[in-house]
């Protein structure tokens, strides 16, 4: 075989070579054409809003894909048109107390639930899962009164003080990630004088970065994508509003100006895109290696 290939014209051996090569790129297509639709089809609104955010308000409004005029100054125009500044610091301090006290506070709840035998942890742990399931807007009612008798309607504080108390979604994923921890590794530190706090701090916090990851991810990402929330107690305070509620306001006002929405869009979509491109491997390994064991 290899004396034959050496006997063929060097324009054959490209021409079997290329053929080669266009096989492997079919075959691989093959194997991959599921993931590739699914990426595209993903893939598809981002770039459109990308490209739509760089057109003139003219072209903006046609059936073209591709700006004629790339209009970098869009985003110029954002930032002086509407206080995107303020939307920005307001969100980004909603997401990130949010975040950290829903860390703090479930852990603790979910490392009870997971390793303490009491009586009554079943039933903890059935509350647990029924408030997972309970929506929101059923409560908003009675807790609106109870924040308008505090006096703290119209600020971002009803929103951020009950994550003091946990997070049902938060308290469920940790405990299941609790279950898969050896109790050899609780009883050893027990036995070399660990006391309960300090082996939750030394021991099980270190084996349990990957599931903190994802559980501060998800909060995180869900307090900056938060519309109802905010839109109730601080919907009449526009000093107080987060992007959500803002970029709303935005579009109602440019409502014609399709190139400024998207352009605002994208700016609000790019810190949360940073995060998860740097986070996403601790993201992946904490949804992963979270157990369903019960």
């Amino acid at each position: 075989m290899t004396l034959t290939a050496a006997r063929l014209p060097h324009s054959a051996r490209r021409a079997a070579r290329t053929k080669a090569v266009a096989r492997r790129r079919l075959v691989w297509i093959a194997d991959h054409c599921v993931a590739l639709a699914l990426a595209i089809m993903f893939m598809a609104p981002l770039v459109f809003v990308v490209l739509t955010s760089l057109m003139t308000d003219q072209q903006a409004n046609t059936s073209d894909l591709w700006p004629r005029d790339w209009q970098w100054s869009n985003f110029a125009t954002v930032l002086s048109d509407a206080p995107m500044v303020t939307w920005f610091r307001n969100t980004l301090v909603y997401a990130a107390l949010s975040t950290v006290l829903v860390v703090c506070s479930s852990l603790p709840v979910a490392y009870a639930l997971a390793r303490f035998r009491f009586r009554g942890a079943n039933l903890s742990f059935l509350a647990v899962i029924t408030m997972m399931m309970l929506p929101p807007q059923v409560l908003i009612v009675p807790l609106y009164i109870l924040w308008a008798n505090l006096g703290l309607t119209g600020t971002l504080w009803p929103l951020v003080v009950p994550c003091l108390f946990g997070d049902a979604f938060a308290i469920f994923l940790l405990r299941q990630f609790l279950l898969t921890i050896p109790q050899s590794y609780l009883d050893a530190a027990r036995v070399d004088g660990c006391g309960e706090i300090r082996l939750l701090l030394r021991v099980v916090v270190p084996m349990m970065r990957p599931a903190l990851s994802a559980v501060a991810l998800f909060q995180f990402f869900a307090a900056w994508n938060d519309y109802f929330g905010p839109l109730i107690y601080t919907g009449e305070v526009p000093d107080h509003w987060t992007l959500a509620i803002g970029l709303a306001s935005f579009k109602t006002v440019h409502a014609v100006h399709w190139n400024l929405t998207m352009a605002a869009t994208l700016l609000a979509m790019a810190p949360v895109i940073v995060v998860f491109f740097f986070a996403q491997k601790s993201f992946i390994e904490g949804v992963t290696l979270t157990g369903v064991k019960g």
